[in-house]
Order: C-alpha cells, then sequence, then structure tokens
C-alpha cells in the first residue's frame, strides 16, 4: 500500500544524502521528484507546490551536529506533508452524531461524487458502522437517475440495517431527501445519509440538482467520495465539486488496492478539507477512520 510514493521519497532522500543542499543540488534531485510524484497520482500543481515548500526549508540550512544530512532531509519533507494534513484539519464525525442523538433533529449527511467510486456502498459502510454504535439511519434514495440504483442502495441499506426512503425513478431529489429528513425527524432517527447521482444529461444539471438538495436538507456535514485507483481523475472530480457545490470532507475508497498513495495527498492539498474514512475491502466493516499521521510515517518508513 502505497509502496509508490514511500519509493520515490526514500530515493529522493538518498540522492541528497552525501551532497551539501545548495540550490542546484535540490533542484537537480527535485527535477525527478517531480516526474515521479505526478507518476504517482500526485497532481502537478500539488508536486510543485510541496517541493518549493520543502526548497525553502532545507536549501542554505545547515545540519544539526550529531545528525545526517538524510535524517534532515526526511525531517523537513515529514514536516511539509505533515502541514497539508494540519491545515485541512481532523473532523469526527461519528463524535458529532452522538453529541446530536437524542436531540429533535438527525444529524444529515450529503454524499457526492461521480458515478463508479463507490458512493452507495460507502454510504451503506458508514450505515453499518453507525447501526453498530447504537443509531439509527435512514438512507435517501436521491439518485432517481441512474438505471438499477434504487435496487442498489435498497440492498445496500438491508444489509446495513438502515431505513430506507425512495420515491422512484424520476422522482425529484431534492423531494426524496426533504422526505428522508421529515421520517427521521418524525420517528427518532438519529442520522440521515443521502445518495446522490453522480451522473445527468450535463455536468450543469448535475451540479445544479446537487446544490438543490443540499439547499433544501441544509447539510450538517457534506462528503466526497472518490476510488484511489482512478488516480488524478478522482482529484479532478473532487476539484470539480468543491468549486461547483462545496464539500467539508472527503471518503476514499479502494485505499488498501493503492500502491500509489497520491490521490489522498492531491485532494487534502487542492481542497483543504480532511479524509475521514478509507474504504479498505469488499465487507460492510471495511471503512476506516483515516489517521493522516500513519499515513505520513508510512510514507517516510
Amino acid at each position: 500500500m502505497q509502496q509508490g510514493l514511500s519509493r520515490v521519497f526514500r530515493e529522493f532522500v538518498r540522492s541528497l544524502a552525501y551532497k551539501e543542499i545548495t540550490p542546484e543540488s535540490f533542484d537537480e534531485a527535485s527535477s525527478k521528484l517531480l516526474l515521479e510524484l505526478v507518476e504517482n497520482n500526485v497532481a502537478l500543481e500539488v508536486a510543485e507546490g510541496l517541493i518549493a515548500q520543502l526548497r525553502e526549508r532545507v536549501v542554505g540550512r545547515s545540519v544539526k551536529r550529531g545528525s545526517s544530512v538524510a535524517e534532515f532531509i526526511r525531517e523537513e519533507l515529514k514536516a511539509v506533508l505533515l502541514d497539508v494534513f494540519e491545515r485541512a484539519g481532523v473532523f469526527n464525525l461519528e463524535r458529532e452524531v452522538s453529541v446530536r442523538k437524542g436531540g429533535a433533529e438527525p444529524y444529515k449527511v450529503v454524499f457526492l461524487g461521480p458515478n463508479g467510486h463507490g458512493k452507495t456502498t460507502t454510504i451503506g459502510k458508514l450505515a453499518y458502522r453507525l447501526r453498530l454504535r447504537g443509531y439509527r439511519v435512514v438512507i435517501a434514495a436521491a439518485d432517481t437517475f441512474r438505471a438499477g440504483a434504487i435496487e442498489q442502495v435498497s440492498q445496500i441499506a438491508s444489509m446495513s440495517g438502515a431505513f430506507l426512503v425512495s420515491l422512484g425513478y424520476g422522482a425529484d431529489p431534492a423531494a426524496v431527501a426533504y422526505e428522508a429528513v421529515e421520517r427521521a425527524r418524525k420517528q427518532g432517527f438519529d442520522v440521515v445519509l443521502v445518495d446522490t447521482a453522480g451522473r445527468m444529461h450535463t455536468r450543469r444539471n448535475l451540479m445544479d440538482e446537487m446544490r438543490k438538495i443540499i439547499r433544501v436538507v441544509e447539510p450538517d456535514f457534506r462528503v466526497f467520495v472518490g476510488d484511489a485507483l482512478t488516480g488524478n481523475d478522482a482529484v479532478e472530480m473532487a476539484r470539480t465539486f468543491f468549486e461547483e457545490v462545496g464539500f467539508d470532507g472527503s471518503i476514499v475508497t479502494k485505499f488498501d488496492a493503492d500502491t500509489k498513495g497520491g490521490v489522498v495527498l492531491s485532494i487534502v492539498y487542492t481542497t483543504g478539507r480532511p479524509i475521514l474514512y478509507v474504504g479498505a475491502g469488499q465487507k460492510l466493516e471495511d471503512l476506516h477512520p483515516f489517521d493522516f499521521r500513519n499515513f505520513v510515517d508510512s510514507l517516510l518508513d
């Protein structure tokens, strides 16, 4: 997992380990680093930004007595990477749900993202986590456009123990979401998870629909779901949804199968929003809170 970025950073550190860190030596090593970061799904502007920050921290700096150049470079690189995640902050969705439990209003989460990135499956996994912790969950089948979407989310709801609200194909997605929230209020459900379309006739139609759902539901949290294996496509889609609709955090699917590692770093750098969970398997229990410190440590081991 993430062997690609780990190898790239290891080779970069090694390339400077026995040199004086001058502008020339750094620029020579970082030109190769830039290419290899991009090859490992780090967006170009993200790679350039990270390198610029690292350059500012290390060029012309003296290494402390008793410390090697390699240790110095590694520690400064770690600081640059940690800064990306620390600026995005940390959000514990389950803690926020627990604070709301028992109140008059359910905790409302709208899921955003393109088709094929695992949005509906992720909703099922999160519903299952919440159900295990004693919360009553409603799923709104607000993707009324894609063939098979309602059948899929219905099965997911059944498997996870959540209650499903659907008004059928062709229904107004915002009306479905509204109905789910009203049902939750009246029947004392704790959480509403809103599934949405990832494709419509045009991108404008899709983004307009997402904005309408958010306006009607007034969610407590908006989640983008992206597939790590789609590389820069996931990053570009995150950027699009963030700029057009806005979201508060992300969930990255197929994290366990990602051998490169650049998608997580790029999404956080590009949006300034945290990763909440990562998907790591096909089972309902295969959704795990994302620990950015462990992630950075794994890249620099």
